[in-house]
């Protein structure tokens, strides 16, 4: 019993627990909604705003809005000094003194707009009342387009339509299937853009012919609008699913017989392919019924990545397609290449005997090599020969060997991959540039954009016929870095002029442009430069060596690295000025070549220092300079422009002074123009009182030295002297210098010369004894020889003897005197030579002696001094 009790007691626990828990719920979901009521009372405890008709309205509608204070909630009893404010949104749109408020509001746009009644009591804060939503929008549109689908065999029925325009307010939709033996399935969508609604039922393919009917209607606070009804049956709806486990097969690993594999539904009776290679855009289709997951394809390409997708249908008619399948992408198997390679090739001589070839061939197309190429085979070989000099395999597109420069040689290119190889090209080694009458025309390139050059050029004027086909080849005039850039080239046939080249052609590089004119065995070529974008070079060049050669100076520089070119380089210029100099820069502009990078200056002057520098001009303009160099030219002046003159002025001179009237003016005008002390007048020694003391002595007389010292000065009138012509025999115009007597005299006697005009012999008086004879060999100079009368001396008396005094004058006040009196003969001391003593006058005259007149007089056997004048440069009567 007691047990019972306990068990009894138990349970009523339990239950009065339960019953507990249950009231204390539903007690504090009491306190929950009692709060949010008092929480809404509390909003609007001071007053309520009302809308007239209602808080949703449709577009165009008008509104009255109406606000009013609850009993003493104003400021003051008096409605007077209560002021009600109605705002939309933060703008005020009416103001009112009292306990209430009344607005009509029109023009509302599509949406929901908020107004909010506010009281305000003069300056004192606005206090908000209560506020009210008002809600614009349409009647919801019927619904269009309404379509049902069921994915797959075994999914679910799922419709879309089109709800028409927005109604700005909550709109419910609702779907609603009918189908056989009265069975109805209803769905509502409470989204606010509902467009589509999954009812989650299946239709089984038990019943595919069966009919089913479904609409939908659109509902909101304004009305609602139905959609039309929509029947259809199972194989309508029904939406396959993507074919699955797509692969491929070829079979014996050859691209002729190919299959396509997948799997799909059981229902499926149609299928479609469609495939193509991965670098097309265009797709190839195919349709295949009851195909059963198989499917051969006959014409897909070898060595071709393709993308393959397949799609499913339940019937032929009804229906629609399945999705595509995800794609599967391979490559087909390789097959033997086909097509021929495009070979080019270049010469360069070595030496006498040895010629270097370098072969160039293009990369056969995907669709030629049908297959990755694994090398490439060349076949070397003498024309003449026939037999095979050298084969070689290369995976590279060049190949260069060393053959002689004897003989015509021919290669063959061939391009091999694991499959096959390719029918080999063949051509024959020739001069391509060989025959000059087959050389093309002004060839001429210019720009066509960024990446594109147009070449063009003419036909050979003589040879036009005979042109087979052009080769137009391009290079980088010069590339950076030591590797060689690569080469390019393109056919065109004989009637074709212009080429337009886009293969490696890149801004602001120049190219160098050959075109070749090609005739059997033979060829002409001719070539430009051209670049298809051209800035003004970023440096200049950098004169690396300045040489002086045979008077000019040799400029020697670096090229500008290929990449700060900019393009074509036109002309280089060189600039000098003198250093410190402030005056403009002197240049000369150098047209450009491909070398040498060097040039000539000629005139720069020697000894003056000069600073030097070069630019580079494009068709863009000019470079910044390069760096400066200073140098000073050491050689000698060029005496090449003295030399020239001087020869011709002499010839002039020669001929001019070989006629003799011109020779006497000139000499004439010579003696005007001598120095003052050659031109001086002597005085006559006549006039001398030495000459009138001095006695004439016999031959052996002895003139005392004491006595010549005390008669020379008596300053009386002397008598003329006699001077005997003692010129034995006729003596040469122009005789050897005797330097050894005239260096150890050093005297400033001056000599005189007789010519044979000028000498006489006296046939009625002979030489004396003692006196200059015959034999001495030379003539005696008049200065020299001086007499006088003695005593018995008489005027016919030719046997009188005349004493040979050898004294040299010099100048005094009061006459001549013996600058050596030491010199005077005495009777002890033979009489020497006189002429041997004197010094010898070197005759530097370029008129010949006949020019010189003979000393004409008629004066008997003796000459005296007072008709003898006598000058330094001419001897008068």
């Amino acid at each position: 019993m007691r047990k019972k009790n306990r068990k009894h007691t138990e349970v009523y626990s339990r239950l009065f627990m339960a019953h507990t828990v249950s009231g204390c719920s539903l007690a504090l979901t009491f306190i929950i909604m009692l709060l949010l009521v008092k929480a809404k009372i509390d909003v609007c405890k001071r007053g309520d705003v009302t809308v007239q008709p209602s808080h949703v309205v449709s577009l165009g509608s008008a509104v009255n809005i109406s606000c009013s204070l609850k009993p003493k909630q104003g400021y003051l009893p008096s409605s007077s000094l209560n002021k009600l404010i109605l705002y939309k949104f933060d703008r005020r749109i009416c103001v009112q003194h009292g306990h209430s408020l009344s607005f009509q509001v029109t023009g509302l746009p599509l949406g929901t707009t908020l107004f909010v009644c506010k009281l305000a009591y003069r300056s004192r804060k606005e206090i908000r009342i209560c506020g009210a939503e008002i809600s614009v929008g349409v009647v919801p549109e019927q619904p269009r387009n309404l379509s049902c689908i069921q994915k797959g065999e075994h999914g679910t029925v799922t419709c879309t339509w089109d709800r028409g325009r927005d109604t700005h307010l909550y709109t419910a939709y609702t779907l609603q299937l009918d189908g056989p033996k009265n069975l109805t399935w209803q769905k509502q969508c409470n989204d606010h853009y509902c467009d589509h609604l999954d009812l989650g039922i299946n239709l089984t393919p038990e019943s595919l012919e069966s009919s089913y009917t479904v609409k939908v209607t659109a509902i909101n606070s304004l009305g609602s609008a139905s959609s039309f009804p929509s029947s259809f049956t199972l194989l309508d709806i029904v939406r396959p699913l993507p074919p699955w486990d797509v692969r491929i097969k070829f079979v014996n690993a050859s691209v002729n017989r190919c299959t396509l594999l997948w799997s799909d539904e059981g229902l499926v009776l149609l299928n479609r392919l469609r495939y193509r290679p991965i670098n097309s855009r265009s797709w190839n289709m195919v349709n295949a019924t009851n195909a059963k997951g198989r499917y051969d394809l006959l014409d897909l390409k070898p060595f071709t990545e393709y993308e393959f997708q397949i799609s499913s249908k339940l019937h032929l008619y009804k229906g629609s397609w399945s999705d595509w399948s995800e794609s599967l992408r391979i490559q087909t198997p390789e097959e033997e290449p086909i097509g021929m390679l495009d070979v080019w090739y270049m010469r360069q001589h070595i030496d006498h005997n040895r010629q270097q070839i370098s072969l160039f061939w293009k990369n056969l197309s995907l669709s030629e090599a049908r297959g990755k190429i694994l090398h490439y085979q060349v076949t070397l070989q003498e024309v003449a020969g026939g037999e095979i000099t050298l084969q070689n395999i290369t995976e590279d597109t060049s190949w260069t060997w060393v053959i002689p420069r004897t003989g015509t040689w021919a290669v063959a290119v061939s391009a091999a991959n694991s499959k096959g190889s390719s029918l080999p090209t063949r051509i024959n080694i020739t001069d391509l540039c060989g025959a000059e009458l087959l050389a093309p025309q002004q060839v001429f390139a210019k720009s066509e954009g960024m990446d594109k050059l147009m070449v063009m050029w003419t036909p050979p004027e003589k040879a036009a016929a005979a042109v087979q086909k052009y080769v137009v080849e391009w290079r980088e005039l010069h590339p950076g870095g030591g590797m060689q850039p690569p080469l390019g080239w393109l056919w065109s046939p004989p009637y074709r002029l212009s080429a337009l080249i886009s293969e490696n052609i890149k801004p602001d590089i120049c190219y160098e442009i050959r075109v070749h004119a090609l005739a059997g065995n033979q060829g002409g070529c001719n070539s430009t430069r051209g670049n298809s974008q051209h800035k003004a070079p970023l440096s200049g060049p950098h004169i690396n060596a300045i040489s002086e050669e045979k008077g000019s100076v040799l400029i020697s520089w670096d090229e500008i690295p290929a990449r700060e070119q900019m393009g074509c380089i036109l002309h280089y210029r060189i600039y000098w000025k003198e250093r410190d100099s402030n005056s403009q820069p002197q240049f000369c502009e150098i047209p450009y070549r491909l070398s040498p990078n060097s040039h000539p200056i000629d005139s720069l002057q020697p000894r003056v220092t000069y600073v030097l520098w070069m630019t580079a001009l494009t068709a863009a303009g000019e470079s910044p300079q390069g760096n400066e160099r200073e140098f000073c030219l050491q050689g000698k002046a060029n005496w090449s422009t003295f030399v020239a003159p001087s020869i011709f002025m002499a010839v002039i001179m020669v001929g001019i002074l070989s006629m003799r009237c011109f020779r006497q003016k000139v000499f004439v005008l010579l003696l005007a123009l001598r120095p003052q002390w050659c031109s001086k007048e002597i005085p006559d020694p006549a006039n001398s009182t030495w000459a009138k003391k001095y006695p004439i002595v016999e031959e052996k007389t002895q003139l005392a030295l004491d006595r010549l010292l005390t008669d020379w000065a008596t300053p009386e009138e002397p008598e003329p002297l006699v001077i005997n012509e003692v010129l034995c025999r006729v003596t040469p115009v122009f005789r050897p210098p005797h330097h050894p007597s005239w260096s150890e005299k050093g005297q400033g006697v001056q000599g005189h010369y007789t010519s044979e005009e000028d000498t006489e012999y006296s046939a009625s008086s002979p030489p004396p004894p003692r006196a200059l004879t015959a034999e001495t060999g030379q003539g005696v100079d008049l200065y020299k020889v001086l007499g006088s009368k003695g005593p018995d001396s008489k005027p016919g008396n030719p046997a009188s003897p005349l004493t040979i005094l050898p004294v040299d004058y010099l100048p005094t006040h009061e006459g001549y005197l013996p600058s050596n009196m030491n010199y005077l003969p005495s009777h002890e001391a033979p009489i020497t030579d006189p002429l041997e003593e004197l010094p010898q006058h070197i005759s530097l005259s370029i008129f010949p002696s006949s020019s010189l007149r003979p000393l004409t007089f008629s004066c008997g056997e003796k000459l005296t001094l007072d008709q003898l004048k006598m000058g330094c440069g001419s001897l008068m009567l």
